[in-house]
């Protein structure tokens, strides 16, 4: 992947069970910036447990990205609505470590998306973004083409503060 004048080696590859201990951590360092998740308190590795099986390398994978032998980002295809009209629409769900963001990892992992959806029989992905992350608003809308098709507004309340939740889409 280009990023600039440089180019990044993403190393991505399908998740694993073994993996979801440090799924869960990127996840859950997440939690604290009121940025990315709703959740306000971390999850567990068992909690997850339902979560991770529901991804199918051929229909709704989950992908991680490494560094140095670990898994430091993830992203996932889910259904989107889980009616049948809805088969070849997914939500993504894309976490980085905080120690490597900015490095291209989310970028690598969009794009890597962007590419597999057809072959998944997907042809649009939808991302809801909180209107005050600023960081995944500029990687989807500036980087990778996504664009805002609704507003969701005051519909999450972190730590008594209500958040307007954006809907981000892109046809593949």
């Amino acid at each position: 992947m280009r990023r600039g004048s440089q180019w990044v080696v993403v190393d991505i590859r399908l998740a694993h069970r073994a993996d979801l201990p440090r799924i869960v951590a990127v996840y859950n360092a997440s939690i604290p910036s009121r940025q990315a998740t709703a959740d306000t308190a971390p999850v567990t590795v068992e909690q997850r447990g339902a979560w991770f099986d529901r991804h199918m390398p051929d229909r709704r994978p989950l992908w991680v990205v490494e560094r140095e032998g670990k898994v430091v980002g993830w992203l996932s295809l889910s259904d989107f609505y889980g009616r049948p009209a809805y088969h070849a629409t997914v939500e993504m769900s894309l976490y980085i470590d905080p120690r490597y963001r900015r490095q291209g990892l989310g970028l690598g992992l969009v794009e890597y998306a962007v590419e597999h959806a057809p072959a998944l029989g997907i042809r649009t992905l939808l991302a809801l973004v909180f209107a005050h992350n600023q960081a995944s608003l500029k990687l989807l809308m500036n980087l990778c083409g996504f664009t805002c098709w609704g507003n969701l507004p005051r519909v999450a309340e972190l730590d008594g503060a209500e958040k307007d939740v954006l809907i981000l889409g892109r046809r593949v």
